[in-house]
């Protein structure tokens, strides 16, 4: 039989650095998040990149790249000891461009959905 552990629940304020592309009459036009997480196991935290996106007019033209670098030196900037970024299998250019910053392809993403 398991063992009975209360548990505790402690809440800390959301680190979220993000980065908005506009064009010339401040539409917006590309995006980019990087979440800042606290790991009790090392004393720097870690970076997960998040929600890059770049109009589909406009892809194809270096924004997506401009974007990444920017959250890669975000990262580097909060000290983080990694940056985590995720995309779905059906993404191959996305895996491409993530190489060629220096990405390396380390594992699975497993997901759970909620409904709304």
């Amino acid at each position: 039989m398991a063992q009975q552990c209360s548990t505790e629940i402690q809440r800390n304020p959301t680190h979220i650095l993000k980065i908005v592309l506009r064009d010339e009459r401040g539409a917006p036009v590309g995006r980019a998040s990087l979440v800042i997480i606290v790991n009790e196991s090392n004393v720097r935290p870690y970076g997960l990149l998040e929600d890059v996106f770049v109009s589909e007019a406009l892809r194809g033209q270096g924004l997506g790249t401009q974007l990444v670098e920017k959250i890669v030196q975000l990262a580097r900037e909060e000290r983080c000891y990694k940056l985590i970024a995720t995309s779905r299998h059906s993404r191959p250019r996305v895996h491409e461009l993530y190489r060629t910053l220096g990405f390396q392809d380390h594992g699975r993403e497993f997901r759970m959905d909620f409904p709304a």
